[in-house]
């Protein structure tokens, strides 16, 4: 993160590691030495060249000094190949006309980028991984837990906690699903010198391309992709839809936070959630963070999105404005899954807060479970019409349901009391609720076995 103080709230340490300044220098040291490596091996470069490039320690080139100089420059590629230049030559003179043969800027910086996503996904992996399995814990735990199920912000019909959970690893499973698929479209070498040809190296640009690629483990494009910045845009895509399936999850927790409904309770831990002011209060931070994050997220998706637009072989602006949005949208997603696992793991669940609920209305969340059951008997027209009008008159008069259907003769004629009261059981209309989460969960269990 650019400010130390925001970080650790919204980012992860892991993830920070991944995008700070030192990574990137070594990400383009590393093109560096494995390009002279795979010249040295397609015979272009003499092996002893190839070796002093290796022998060099990004840790030595000066990152501050890097950083000044590519204001000048335009771009952190060109300073720093000159330093590492530099520090090949005084361990050997011949070996330092080699350094960055045949290639250009932008493929030191996209290949090193690539490599940082690499990682990234790594990181994202991991803690989605987490954020998984306590989606799973919970969803098992609570299968034929019933709560009240909401549309537009009102109680609608009985559901299960456990689909709820459910849904949120059904999404988290698709965007794990997604992230393997796209890795080898993604993780592609860049390589194609000034204008995307390898012109520089004549007969063996394919050749060294090929072996350059297989040193770093990436896959190899038919053709280098400086000026198409799909790649880059996939792996926004993802990380922004992670971000929103994680800012959904939270929205829901922070709702069901609120201290009217109190069904769930965020991981409590010292100093987090309180207040500066009022010594009661257990505010839903990790869910407050993760919404923070996701209300950015679109914002640096769009950026690059609006970048791809790009100006015939190699462009100005859009690329630039990659270099900023990318980490940060990698950052904010990183802090993002890994607050996701943190708030599931350590989720707080009321199930005696839902029934609560449930019964607030006195029976009128079931209304639809009596009107089906009588739509046979009394034609679905009439059945609504007659518990829509008992609906009405519970609410003016305060009264609960059961006992309004209870003087209606048309209604009694076909359910009497206790058949009224059995329909009005929200767990007796969870519909296909548990069969859902059991296959989510069968799904999950399969992970393993991939």
């Amino acid at each position: 993160m650019p400010s130390q103080l925001l970080a650790p709230l919204f980012g992860s340490p892991a993830m920070e590691a991944v995008w700070s300044d030192e990574a990137a220098v070594v990400a383009m040291v590393a093109f560096e030495t494995a390009l002279a490596a795979a010249q040295a091996e397609a015979g272009i470069v003499p092996p002893t060249a190839a070796a002093a490039i290796a022998a060099t320690d990004p840790a030595a080139l000066d990152v501050a000094a890097l950083a000044e100089a590519a204001g000048v420059a335009g771009n952190t590629a060109i300073p720093l190949v000159k330093m590492l230049t530099a520090l090949v030559t005084t361990a050997d003179p011949d070996a330092a006309k080699w350094v960055h043969y045949g290639a250009t800027s932008q493929d030191a910086m996209d290949t090193g980028l690539v490599l940082q996503l690499r990682e990234a996904f790594k990181v994202i992996e991991a803690d989605l991984a987490r954020a998984m399995a306590a989606a799973a814990t919970l969803a098992r735990a609570h299968r034929d837990t019933p709560m009240a199920g909401r549309t537009w912000l009102q109680q609608a019909l009985p559901i299960t906690f456990g689909l709820k959970m459910a849904g949120t690893l059904d999404a988290l499973m698709r965007h794990r699903d997604r992230l393997a698929e796209a890795r080898p479209r993604i993780l592609s070498l860049q390589f194609g010198g000034a204008a995307g040809t390898l012109a520089s190296l004549g007969d063996k640009g394919p050749e060294v391309a090929r072996l350059l690629a297989g040193r770093l483990n990436l896959s190899l494009p038919d053709t280098p992709w400086h000026g198409q910045r799909d790649r880059i845009l996939e792996a926004a895509s993802l990380m922004a839809g992670l971000v929103a399936t994680s800012a959904k999850a939270a929205r829901d927790v922070a709702l069901m936070m609120q201290t009217e409904i109190g069904e769930v309770l965020e991981p409590a831990a010292p100093g987090r959630g309180g207040s500066s002011t009022m010594p009661h209060k257990r505010n839903p931070a990790l869910s407050a963070t993760i919404l923070g994050a996701a209300g950015l997220a679109p914002q640096l998706l769009a950026t690059i999105a609006a970048g791809g637009a790009g100006e015939h072989e190699r462009f100005a602006g859009g690329w630039q404005s990659e270099w900023l949005a990318l980490p940060e949208l990698a950052r904010l997603t990183g802090g993002v899954v890994a607050k996701l696992a943190e708030l599931l793991e350590g989720l707080e669940v009321k199930p005696e807060r839902m029934a609560a609920n449930l019964a607030a209305t006195r029976g009128l969340l079931m209304a639809e479970a009596v009107q089906m059951a009588l739509a046979p008997d009394l034609g679905r027209l009439v059945a609504h019409d007659r518990i829509e009008a008992a609906c009405r008159t519970a609410v003016a008069e305060g009264r609960d349901l059961i006992d309004v259907l209870a003087e209606d003769p048309q209604i009694t004629a076909h359910a009497g009391r206790d058949r009224l009261a059995a329909l009005l059981d929200p767990a007796h209309y969870l519909g296909a609720a548990g069969t859902f989460v059991d296959r989510v969960l069968a799904r999950y269990a399969g992970i393993g076995r991939d």
